[in-house]
């Protein structure tokens, strides 16, 4: 309002001086500088320019690693067989065409029920045909749980036909010279050559082939006394198979063997049978009389296989060598250097000359044995394994166990004889009550704490080595109490079958491409324990695990390294039991393992267990371990 004011007087004044046309007068003050007017609109947004061309591409990034192997669809335990009722699955072998051979050990007398012609109510061989075991696919249905009498009392299979090559008494009566006299199983006197047995017990299996559809399969029969068979047989282009000469091997020349129960073919070639049943010196006791005792009623068949000598206990308990296995007549060499113990099995790696050696008893031992030479099994260095509970754990289904390895001795089959001659004339008329006549644990005491001389009668020593310079004998002939005086653990229940896929490890070790295919980089060696009891649950010692699975057993692993050395223990797969709501009795789970036996690797690293447990029909298993 005030500036407005001012600008009407200062028109009015300038019109009256125009109108008076005087002079100009002087110039005005600059009036004061106005507000700010208030800020115009935005103007309208301009239209986007346009987009200008692609830039050109980046490099590829660098590949990422590798992602973790994913698990295998479904794959944990499948059943693939079972046997009758009664028996328990032996003799698994994989031949490198993929056939599988497994027995039917002990059946009941009781099974009467037919199948393909073959009652299995006495020790049988046999075969599963139609497939081929080193190309099995994944996705295999699980055969069922025996419900009918037809499956309780014969082979039901998932997968391939269960074919009979033999059972105990066969004595293949059509192929006339070619068959073996007495029958398979068979046992004999060496002087008296009377029958001492009809052994009903095949176990191990293994393969010798000689062509691409032929070979020779040998056979242990596990008994007092034992023995091996030998079949040679075909197989036709439909996958059956046809025995064409039949044989027991003679182990006549090295006075017989005790128990073969499980065993291998060695990487040359030769079966590898294990002498599971020790004849017992009583080394271990005090309580139970001497073999010697003329009360001593335990000698079971091996006094009549000698007779009229009596037995030499050290002559018993070994890894016995088949040589020239496919000739009329094969070499059979007890192997003293591996060690004497109750022998489950043996497994030679690719090396060989590394053989690891399992014991099946109660407070066993593992064992290693390094040969000398590759393919001689003659001299070498046995050790025992020690072992290192993982801190902290004790469920088997998790807790593993460090491995070192002790020295016992080095020895050859030459020099050890020599001591095992020493204790060939003993008899009854050597006994003297509150004595030994073998060694004694004074000895092995003696041995152990690196005594120059053994003890003395007078001291607790067998009088065949009383006052003597100390010798290695004691490692050899009572392996289990020198190792376990050396430092090793002793405290294995039932260490059962040992197994590895040679390819596998050989490719582990060496990197390379044996099986054709993606180099494996890790191998083991698998393990059955039947029951994990007993020494391995008393709180005691170096293995000391729950009673979780107890008398169900399990699987190991155990990891080798460069040297084929063992070097950590793991489980696998455990057995599982649940508590009877009839009895409150606990027992083993039908689906899950029951004291697992024999285990054998498939090239693929799946693995294939046999029961030996408590189930009225023990199942032959596929485990994936991949699948854990």
């Amino acid at each position: 309002m005030k500036r407005l004011a001012f600008s009407l007087i200062a028109g009015a004044v300038t019109l009256a001086l125009t109108a008076c046309n005087g002079d100009d007068g002087a110039k005005g003050p600059q009036g004061a500088q106005g507000e700010q007017g208030a800020a115009g609109q935005n103007g309208v947004d301009g239209t986007n320019g346009s987009n200008g061309q692609d830039g050109a591409n980046g490099q590829n990034g660098a590949d990422g690693q590798n992602g973790v192997d994913g698990k295998n669809g479904g794959a944990g335990l499948v059943r693939i067989a079972t046997v009758p009722s009664g028996a328990e699955v032996t003799g698994l072998y994989l031949t490198e065409k993929g056939d599988l051979f497994f027995n039917v050990q002990h059946p009941a007398d009781s099974n009467t029920v037919e199948k393909d012609g073959k009652t299995f109510n006495k020790g049988t061989v046999g075969v599963l045909t139609g497939v081929d075991f080193n190309n099995l696919p994944n996705n295999i249905v699980n055969s069922p749980v025996p419900a009918t009498e037809q499956e309780q009392q014969t082979v039901i299979s998932a997968i391939g036909q269960y074919q009979v090559l033999g059972q105990t008494g066969d004595v293949f009566s059509e192929l006339g010279a070619k068959g073996v006299s007495g029958g398979l199983g068979v046992h004999y006197g060496i002087n008296s050559k009377e029958e001492i047995i009809k052994n009903d017990n095949p176990d191990f299996n293994g393969f010798i082939a000689t062509s691409d559809n032929e070979g020779y399969l040998f056979t242990n029969w596990e008994s007092y006394p034992g023995g091996m068979s030998r079949l040679k047989m075909s197989k036709d282009t439909k996958g059956k198979w046809s025995v064409t000469e039949a044989m027991m091997v003679n182990f006549d020349g090295v006075q017989g063997t005790a128990a073969n129960c499980f065993g291998s073919v060695s990487p040359w070639g030769t079966p590898l049978t294990s002498e599971e049943w020790i004849v017992n010196s009583k080394v271990d006791t005090t309580t139970d009389a001497s073999w010697n005792d003329p009360a001593n009623t335990r000698t079971d068949g091996i006094e009549a296989l000698v007779a009229p000598d009596f037995p030499n206990p050290y002559r018993y308990g070994y890894i016995a060598e088949v040589k020239n296995p496919t000739s009329a007549s094969p070499d059979v060499v007890k192997h003293f250097t591996i060690g004497r113990y109750e022998h489950e099995n043996s497994v030679v790696m690719p090396d060989r000359r590394t053989v690891y050696s399992s014991q099946d008893d109660t407070g066993g031992v593992l064992f290693k044995f390094i040969a000398d030479q590759p393919e001689d099994l003659s001299s070498g260095t046995l050790y025992g394994a020690k072992l290192k509970q993982d801190e902290g754990l004790n469920d088997p289904a998790v807790t593993g166990f460090d491995i070192e390895w002790v020295e016992l001795a080095s020895g050859s089959n030459a020099n050890i004889e020599t001591w095992v001659a020493q204790y060939d004339n003993i008899t009854t008329a050597d006994y003297v009550a509150g004595k030994t006549s073998y060694i004694s644990m004074a000895d092995v005491q003696a041995w152990a704490d690196g005594k120059a001389t053994y003890p003395t009668e007078a001291e607790g020593g067998s009088p065949v080595t009383a006052g003597k310079p100390m010798d290695d004998r004691v490692a050899f002939l009572e392996s289990r109490q020198a190792a376990r005086l050396k430092g090793a653990t002793a405290e294995w229940r039932k260490l059962e079958g040992i197994s590895i896929n040679h390819d596998r490890v050989l490719e582990a070790v060496t990197g390379q491409d044996v099986i054709a295919g993606e180099i494996v980089d890790k191998a083991y060696m698998y393990i059955g324990i039947a029951d994990i009891d007993n020494t391995m649950i008393d709180g005691e010692g170096d293995i000391q695990l729950s009673s979780r699975v107890k008398d169900c057993g399990g699987v190991y692993r155990a990891a080798i390294d460069n040297n084929y050395n063992l070097t950590r223990i793991e489980p696998v797969v455990m057995g599982g039991t649940y508590r009877s709501s009839l009895t409150g009795a606990e027992r083993c789970d039908v689906n899950q393992l029951s004291q697992p036996d024999n285990v054998i690797v498939m090239r693929d690293g799946r693995i294939i267990i046999g029961e030996d447990g408590f189930q009225e029909n023990n199942t032959l298993w596929l485990y994936d371990p991949r699948s854990k």
